[in-house]
């Protein structure tokens, strides 16, 4: 299934996250997904694993024209995103990627103690309060088309994206907004936010994060059942029944090859999964100390 970005360009619904896996495991990951059907590979600077994601992709001989991958702009390299595209670029081994997000909302220092995670002497993050998200979107603006298809941001919340969408400088409306995104955190006033404005979300961690702890939730646990899948097909199926993308990651071929077979909800349980955080309680797994305001709770 593909949904259509604002700018025309067409994403795979449902595409392999590779947050957290090494080099081997995110190779092995990559081959099996290409294998079982998955045409959609997310991956970031910051994840360390692009080289080897690159090299899955070109032992797969799958034709470049028929994926979609993504990658993202880390937090030292707002300065300069066209400089940083081409680091990931070389590390990918691809001349284009087709989707290229502002990885977080915040700049933090590109001559720091640390090239990913510079820190202050009181150990706080060395945010570079010299630019902002505004600045570093109209920088993305400007990359050139040739590599990069589409761009989009990821851990906005409602108002950073007005702030965003109300710049002078901002011609381009992001075409999605990577969150977490699961029934523990279902955050439907961004998600009617984001579709009124034609910004597709896209789900990380839909499964609940380290662990998958929504795989053992009454609720989802009893839907499998009924439908006779895995919980975390239940899980996915929601994602795309409420029309958003889903980046489910998992290093085990079987889990690849089942997470990737969906279920269509019948609109009673997909509302049914929309009040679990009300029954069970909202919970942000993803949630690092910036030392600046990144989420708001009333998109929860």
């Amino acid at each position: 299934m593909l949904f259509e970005l604002n700018n025309g360009v067409k994403i795979p619904v449902i595409g392999l996250g590779t947050w957290q896996s090494t080099p081997d495991e995110v190779y092995n990951a990559v081959t099996e997904a290409l294998a079982v059907g998955y045409r959609h590979i997310d991956t970031a600077f910051a994840y360390g694993n692009e080289e080897p994601i690159g090299r899955a992709i070109r032992d797969s001989v799958i034709p470049r024209n028929e994926l979609f991958v993504t990658t993202k702009l880390w937090s030292t390299h707002h300065h300069d995103p066209a400089k940083a595209l081409d680091i990931s670029l070389k590390n990918l081994g691809l001349d284009y990627v087709d989707l290229y997000l502002v990885h977080w909302p915040v700049a933090m220092n590109p001559n720091g103690n640390d090239p990913k995670f510079p820190s202050r002497p009181d150990g706080t993050r060395d945010v570079d309060e010299s630019t902002n998200f505004v600045e570093t979107w109209a920088k993305m603006q400007q990359l050139d088309p040739k590599k990069v298809r589409a761009i989009g941001v990821s851990n906005m919340s409602i108002s950073n994206l007005e702030k965003l969408l109300s710049a002078p400088s901002t011609k381009v409306v992001p075409v999605v907004n990577q969150v977490e995104l699961h029934p523990l955190l279902p955050q439907p006033n961004l998600l009617k936010w984001c579709q009124d404005h034609k910004i597709y979300l896209e789900a990380y961690s839909p499964l609940g994060s380290t662990d998958s702890p929504l795989l053992s939730n009454p609720t989802i646990v009893e839907l499998a059942e009924k439908y006779q899948v895995p919980p975390a097909t239940v899980l996915i199926s929601w994602a795309i029944w409420r029309k958003t993308i889903v980046l489910p990651k998992s290093v085990t071929p079987a889990r690849i090859k089942s997470n990737f077979n969906v279920v269509h909800l019948s609109e009673a349980d997909g509302n049914i999964i929309d009040k679990v955080a009300h029954e069970y309680g909202t919970k942000r797994f993803i949630n690092p100390d910036w030392g600046v305001k990144i989420f708001d709770d009333a998109d929860a």
